[in-house]
C-alpha cells in the first residue's frame, strides 16, 4: 500500500517497483478473468437446398410409433429413395427436444441408426449422420452419450473422400465433444487428436473450417491443459494452425478465425508457449496483424473484426509468456510496424467496433510493458495524442490507456519529458474526477511517477489546482493511502 509517514518520500526505484507489482497482479486477474469468459457454443450444419426440396414442410414432434416406422422403413424399405425418405423424416422429427428424448430411450433406435451409418448406400450414409448431427445439437448429456456408439465410426470417415462427408461428421464430433465428458473419454483412446492432424491437410476449406471448429471445442474443455492439448503440441497440429494463419492470397477469414481461436486456447492453457514460439507463432501473428491493419485501411467491410479478437489476444498472451529478449531473430517484432498497425485497428475498432478497443490495449500494454524500444515507438510516432483520445470511451478502456502511459512513464525521466508537457495533464485531471475508482487509482499511478521523473509535472499540476481534486478522494479507503502520498510527493517537488 501507499503510505506517506511521516512526511517522508521513499527511493523512486521502491515507488517504481511497488507500482509494477500491483499492476502485475492486476494484470495477472484481469487475464484469468478473460480465460474464464471462454464460450463454449455448438454448431447446427443444415443443408438449406435440401431443406427446400422438402417443401418447406413443419416438423412434426414423433413419437415411438413414429419413430419405429420410419426406422423400419430406412432399414427395410424395398426402394432406395423410400428408405432416404424415412430418414429424412426422422431427421426433421430429431429436431425436436421432445423427439430426441423419445428416441434415446427407445429400444435399438441408436443401433439401428449406426446399423445405416455404416451403410454401403452413401445416400443412406449420409441422411443417418444427419440424423446424428441433429441429435448432438441437443443441450442435454444424455442425448450425446446415446450417441457414443456412433464416435468411432465418425472418426474412421474423417479419412474419407466425401469432403461434405467430412464436414459433417467434424461439425457433430465438435458438438459431441462439448457436452459430454463421457464422449471426450471415449474419444481420445480412440484417436481423435491423429485424425484430426490427418485432416488438417485437406485441400476442402469447408473441411478446414469444420476441422477448426472441432478442434476449439476440444481445446476448451476443462480437462483441455492436461489431457488434450499436450497431445495436440505433440502432434503436426500447431505447425498447420500457424501456416494457415500466415498472411498472403491462400488466406482464407473464415477458417483463419476458427484456427485463431484454437491457438489463442492452446496459448491460455501455458502448457508449452515456447514451441509455437520455436514455431515462428510470434512473427507470423505480428504479420498477420499488420495485413489486417492493411485491409481495413483498403476497405471499410472487411470482416475482420472477426479475425482481430483471437489474434490480438494470442499476441498479448505469448508476449506475457516469453521475455522479448529471448525471442530473437525471426521472431522478433519489429516495432514501430507494429505499433503503427496497431493504432490503425484502434481507431477501426473506434468507429466499427468499440467493443474491440480493450483487446487492442491489452496488447499494446504487453508490448510496452518490459520494451522501452516499444515505448520510444509510441512516442516518436506522435501517438500519445491519438492514444488520450481514446479514454472517455469507457472506464475499461481508460484503464488500459492510463496503464501503458504508466508503462511508457515508468522506463525514467526521458520518457516522461516526452510525456510532459502536453495534452496529459488536462487529461488526468478529467480522470480523477471519475467516479470508477480503478480509472481514479491508475491517473494516481501515473502522476506518481511523472513527478518522480519530471518534476515540472507536479509543479503545473499544483498551479492547475491538482490538489483541490485529489481532496475529494481522501476519505476513499482504497485511495486515501495513494493519495497522500501523491499530496507528499508534489508538495516535496
Amino acid at each position: 500500500m501507499w503510505s506517506g509517514r511521516q512526511g517522508r518520500l521513499r527511493p523512486v526505484g521502491c515507488v517504481v517497483e511497488e507500482l509494477r507489482c500491483r499492476r502485475r497482479e492486476r494484470e495477472a486477474a484481469l487475464r484469468k478473468a478473460r480465460r474464464e469468459q471462454q464460450l463454449i457454443s455448438k454448431r447446427l450444419l443444415r443443408d438449406d437446398a435440401s431443406e427446400e426440396a422438402e417443401g418447406g414442410c413443419v416438423a412434426m414432434i414423433l413419437g415411438e410409433t413414429e419413430i419405429q416406422h420410419f426406422l423400419r422403413l430406412a432399414q427395410q424399405g424395398t426402394e432406395e429413395k423410400e428408405r432416404e425418405r424415412a430418414l429424412v423424416s426422422l431427421r426433421r422429427g430429431l429436431q425436436h427436444p421432445e423427439t430426441q428424448q423419445t428416441f434415446i430411450w427407445l429400444e435399438g433406435s441408436m443401433r439401428t441408426l449406426v446399423g445405416l451409418l455404416t451403410s454401403n448406400q452413401a445416400l443412406l450414409q449420409l441422411e443417418a449422420a444427419r440424423c446424428l448431427h441433429e441429435l448432438s445439437h441437443s443441450e442435454q448429456s444424455a442425448v450425446a452419450e446415446a450417441c457414443l456408439p456412433a464416435t468411432s465410426y465418425l472418426l474412421t470417415y474423417l479419412s474419407g473422400h466425401s469432403s461434405d462427408f467430412i464436414e459433417l461428421c467434424l461439425y457433430t464430433l465438435g458438438n459431441l465433444i462439448v457436452e459430454s465428458e463421457a464422449v471426450r473419454r471415449q474419444l481420445l483412446p480412440q484417436g481423435i487428436v491423429p485424425a484430426l492432424a490427418a485432416c488438417i491437410q485437406s485441400p476442402h476449406l469447408t473441411v478446414l473450417e469444420a476441422l477448426g471448429y472441432a478442434l476449439s471445442q476440444l481445446l476448451q474443455v476443462k480437462e483441455a491443459p492436461e489431457m488434450i492439448i499436450p497431445s495436440v503440441l505433440g502432434s503436426t497440429l500447431p505447425e498447420h494452425i500457424l501456416r494457415l494463419l500466415q498472411p498472403g492470397p491462400k488466406l482464407n477469414l473464415g477458417v483463419a478465425v476458427e484456427f485463431a481461436w484454437c491457438l489463442h486456447y492452446i496459448i491460455c492453457s501455458q502448457v508449452d508457449n515456447t514451441l509455437l514460439i520455436s514455431h515462428g507463432g510470434l512473427s507470423t501473428l505480428g504479420l498477420l496483424l499488420l495485413d489486417m491493419a492493411g485491409a481495413v485501411q483498403r476497405t471499410e467491410d472487411t470482416g475482420l473484426e472477426l479475425l482481430a479478437c483471437p489474434v490480438l489476444r494470442c499476441l498479448s498472451n505469448l508476449l506475457t509468456e516469453a521475455a522479448m529478449e529471448v525471442v530473437g531473430g525471426q521472431n522478433q517484432l519489429e516495432d514501430e510496424r507494429v505499433v503503427a498497425a496497431l493504432f490503425i485497428l484502434l481507431q477501426f475498432f473506434l468507429q466499427k467496433q468499440p467493443s474491440l478497443l480493450p483487446e487492442g490495449l491489452w496488447l499494446l500494454n504487453n508490448l510496452t510493458a518490459n520494451s522501452p524500444s516499444f515505448c520510444t515507438s509510441l512516442l516518436s510516432m506522435d501517438l500519445i495524442e491519438p492514444l488520450l483520445q481514446l479514454l472517455p470511451v469507457s472506464n475499461v478502456v481508460s484503464i488500459l490507456v492510463l496503464t501503458v502511459l504508466c508503462n511508457v512513464a515508468e522506463k525514467g525521466p526521458a520518457y516522461c519529458q516526452r510525456l510532459w508537457p502536453g495534452p496529459l495533464l488536462s487529461c488526468l485531471i478529467g480522470t480523477l474526477a471519475s467516479p470508477d475508482i480503478e480509472v481514479v487509482g491508475q491517473s494516481l499511478e501515473l502522476l506518481q511517477l511523472l513527478f518522480l521523473y519530471q518534476p515540472e509535472a507536479a509543479k503545473d499540476f499544483l498551479q492547475q489546482s491538482g490538489l483541490q481534486v485529489l481532496e475529494r478522494h481522501q476519505e476513499e479507503a482504497q485511495l486515501q493511502d495513494r493519495v497522500h502520498a501523491l499530496q507528499q510527493t508534489a508538495l516535496h517537488q
